[in-house]
């Protein structure tokens, strides 16, 4: 069983920027590809940001890349999400996820991971 516990997320003006961070649990975490995803209110859950165990293999949705930038400490059992130049749009709770096994090309599919945070809100404001 893994814990993850996502921090960092806040009240930002349009063009700023936020890091998230989530913690695991278990002494597993370096073998799961990661992930984070969002849902604004009214909306279903999307795809943001993946990574796979080894932290070499990187997936972006469209609509974030070249803004947003995920990485991994598996010495600290966390991954981030560094956004940068948010846009109101970008409001939403955001989550983190662990898969596993490794994903390949499932790396941008929610239904794959096994667990979940309780999620981080970020709210960006023009």
């Amino acid at each position: 069983q893994v814990q993850l516990v996502e921090s960092g997320g806040g009240l930002v003006q349009a063009g700023g920027s936020l890091r998230l961070s989530c913690a695991a649990s278990g002494q597993t975490f370096s073998t799961y590809d990661m992930g984070w995803f969002r849902q604004a209110p009214g909306k279903e859950r999307e795809f943001v940001a993946a990574i796979s165990w080894r932290g070499i293999g990187t997936r972006y949705a469209d609509s974030v890349k070249g803004r947003f930038t995920i990485s991994r400490d598996n010495a600290k059992n966390t991954v981030y999400l560094q956004m940068n130049t948010l846009k109101p749009e970008d409001t939403a709770v955001y989550y983190c996820a662990a898969s596993r096994l490794p994903l390949g090309d499932g790396l941008g599919y929610a239904q794959k991971y096994d667990y979940w945070g309780q999620g981080t809100q970020v709210t960006v404001s023009s």
